[in-house]
C-alpha cells in the first residue's frame, strides 16, 4: 500500500483544496454574486454535460486502464495510445451532427418550465466533449502511475478559474452571459493542458496499424459507455430533472448546494481511486485474488473510517452552516441527510467499481446497471413533482442502495470476496452514538465559531476511539509514524 498510500495522500491534499475552492464557489460566491437562477443555470448544465460525456468519451478512459498494462513493448504501448485517442471520434462526430440539426426541439425540450436554458442548451455538448477528452488524457497519465497533475488540474485548476470569473462578475467587468461563455473556455483549456502533460509523459505513434486485439477493445469500451452512463445517471439526473420537471431554476440552486456539502464524503474515495484503479487492474490481469481481497477489504475500511467522521462534521454543524451561506436554503438540510448517507455507502464499496471494470464479469453488471438507471430516471419522475428536491434525495438514495447491492453480490459471486468487516460496525455504532449526542447540541456563538468548536471536539473523541480500538491497521500506522515524528522533534 506504499505507492497507493504516497500518491493517494497528494490526491487528497489537491482534492480537498479544490473543495476548498469548490466550496467558496457553490456557498458563497455563486449564491451571492450570480443569483438563484443563473446559479441553477450553471449546475443545469454541467449536469447535463456529465451525463454525455460518458458517451462521448467511448469509455476509453477506463479501456486504456485495462488493456495499456497487457502491451509489454514500447511500439505496441504507442499504438494502442494513438487509438484511443481516435475510437471517441466514432461518437463524438455523429452525435455532434445529431445534436446540430435537432437543436432547436432539443433546446426547446430542456427549457419546458424554464425559458433561461433555451439560449445556452448548446453548451452542454461543448463542456460535455471537452470533459470526455480530458478524462482520456488523465488515464493516459494514470496508467504511468502519474495521477497528481491531473488531479490537481480535475478539482484544483478549474475551480480557481470559477472564483475568478464570480469576482470578475462581482466587479461588474463581465455579465452572467459573459460568464457562462467563460467557464466553457475553462473546461476547454484544461483538456489542452492535461494533452500536453499526456503527450509529455509518452507521445502516440503516427501509424493506425490495427491493434490484434482492437475487437475485444471496442467491446469492452461499449459496455464501459453503459456502465459510465449508469454511474453519471444516478449522480447527475436528478439535477436535470428537477430543472425539466419544476419551475424556476432556483430549485437546482438548493438542491446543488445541498449535494456539494454531502459530496464531501467521498473526497477520500475519489482522491484513493486515481491510484487503486490501475493497482486493481494490474492485480486482476496477473490473477492475484489474495492481493485483490487485501486491497478490497482495506479500502472499504480505511474509506468508511474517513468518511465517517466527514459525515458526522457536516450532519452535525448544517443547521449552523445554512445560517452562514443563507436562510433560504435551509430547505435542504434533508437532501444533504439523505445524499450523506447515499456518499457513505459509497466510501463502504471501497475498489468494487474498479474490481469490476476490471474484471470479465463486467457484462453482467452492465445489464442490470442499465436497468437501474432506467429505475433511478421513473425514482425521479415520480417523486420531483410530488416532493420537490426532497423527492430527488430520495430517488438518489434508493437508486444507489440497490446499485451497490449489486455490485457486492457479483463481486462476491465472482471473486469470492467482500469489504465487509467486524471493525465496520464499531464505525457504525460510532457513527450512529456521536449523532445522537451531538446533533442537537451546539454552542451559543456565532455559527462559525460553533462550527469550529463542534467540529473539534467530536473530530478529536472521533478519532480518540478509532485509534485506541484499533480499527484500521494502516490508519494506526500513519498516526503512530505522525506521532513518532513529532516526538522525535
Amino acid at each position: 500500500m506504499g505507492i497507493v498510500l504516497n500518491q493517494s495522500f497528494k490526491n487528497m491534499l489537491a482534492t480537498y483544496v479544490g473543495f476548498g475552492f469548490g466550496a467558496v464557489n457553490t456557498l458563497f460566491l455563486y449564491t451571492n454574486f450570480l443569483g438563484e437562477e443563473f446559479f441553477g443555470l450553471v449546475m443545469f448544465i454541467l449536469a447535463g454535460a456529465l451525463i454525455i460525456q460518458p458517451l462521448l468519451s467511448f469509455g476509453i478512459q477506463d479501456t486504456i486502464i485495462k488493456f495499456y498494462s497487457s502491451y509489454t513493448d514500447e511500439k505496441n504501448q504507442k499504438r494502442f495510445l494513438t487509438w484511443m485517442l481516435i475510437l471517441p471520434l466514432v461518437v463524438v462526430v455523429p452525435f455532434g451532427v445529431i445534436g446540430f440539426i435537432f437543436r432547436n426541439s432539443i433546446s426547446e425540450w430542456l427549457s419546458i418550465k424554464n425559458e433561461l436554458i433555451k439560449p445556452y442548451a448548446f453548451l452542454i455538448f461543448i463542456i460535455g466533449f471537452s470533459m470526455a477528452y480530458f478524462e482520456v488524457f488523465y488515464a493516459w497519465c494514470k496508467v504511468h502511475l502519474k495521477s497528481v497533475f491531473g488531479n490537481v488540474m480535475k478539482e484544483i485548476f478549474a475551480r480557481v478559474c470559477v472564483s475568478i470569473l464570480l469576482i470578475l462578475v462581482f466587479l461588474k467587468v463581465i455579465t452572467n452571459e459573459q460568464f457562462l461563455y467563460g467557464l466553457t473556455f475553462v473546461y476547454i483549456g484544461r483538456t489542452v493542458f492535461m494533452m500536453w502533460y499526456a503527450f509529455f509523459l509518452k507521445r502516440p505513434s503516427l501509424g493506425l496499424k490495427p491493434l490484434k486485439n482492437i475487437n475485444e477493445i471496442i467491446r469492452y469500451a461499449t459496455f464501459i459507455v453503459l456502465a459510465g452512463s449508469v454511474v453519471i445517471v444516478l449522480l447527475e439526473i436528478d439535477k436535470q430533472m428537477i430543472g425539466i420537471l419544476k419551475e424556476g431554476l432556483g430549485n437546482v440552486a438548493y438542491y446543488g448546494v445541498a449535494t456539494f456539502i454531502a459530496t464531501v464524503i467521498v473526497v477520500p474515495n475519489r482522491a484513493m481511486s486515481q491510484i487503486t484503479h490501475p493497482l486493481t487492474a494490474e492485480l486482476i490481469n496477473k490473477n492475484d485474488l489474495i492481493g485483490l481481497n487485501s486491497l478490497y477489504r482495506k479500502t472499504s475500511l480505511n474509506l468508511f473510517t474517513v468518511g465517517g467522521l466527514i459525515f458526522l462534521l457536516i450532519i452535525l454543524n448544517v443547521d449552523q452552516l445554512y445560517e452562514i451561506i443563507d436562510p433560504a436554503y435551509k430547505q435542504g438540510i434533508l437532501v444533504v441527510i439523505l445524499i450523506g448517507i447515499a456518499k457513505l455507502m459509497d466510501n463502504v464499496m471501497g475498489n468494487s467499481t474498479s474490481i469490476l471494470y476490471n474484471s470479465k464479469y463486467y457484462k453482467m453488471v452492465l445489464v442490470l446497471g442499465v436497468a437501474l438507471a432506467i429505475f433511478t430516471i421513473l425514482f425521479n419522475w415520480i417523486l420531483i413533482p410530488k416532493m420537490g428536491i426532497n423527492g430527488a434525495a430520495v430517488a438518489t438514495l434508493l437508486s444507489l442502495l440497490i446499485y451497490n447491492t449489486i455490485k457486492v453480490i457479483v463481486v462476491w459471486r465472482s471473486f469470492k470476496i467482500h469489504p465487509f468487516q467486524n471493525e465496520q460496525l464499531i464505525i457504525l455504532a460510532a457513527l450512529l452514538g456521536f449523532s445522537g449526542l451531538f446533533y442537537f447540541w451546539n454552542f451559543w456563538f456565532h455559527p462559525i465559531i460553533n462550527i469550529l468548536l463542534k467540529s473539534v471536539v467530536v473530530g478529536i473523541l472521533y478519532l480518540f476511539l478509532i485509534y485506541k480500538l484499533q480499527v484500521s491497521t494502516d490508519i494506526n500506522t500513519l498516526a503512530d509514524s505522525f506521532l513518532g515524528k513529532r516526538k522525535a522533534q
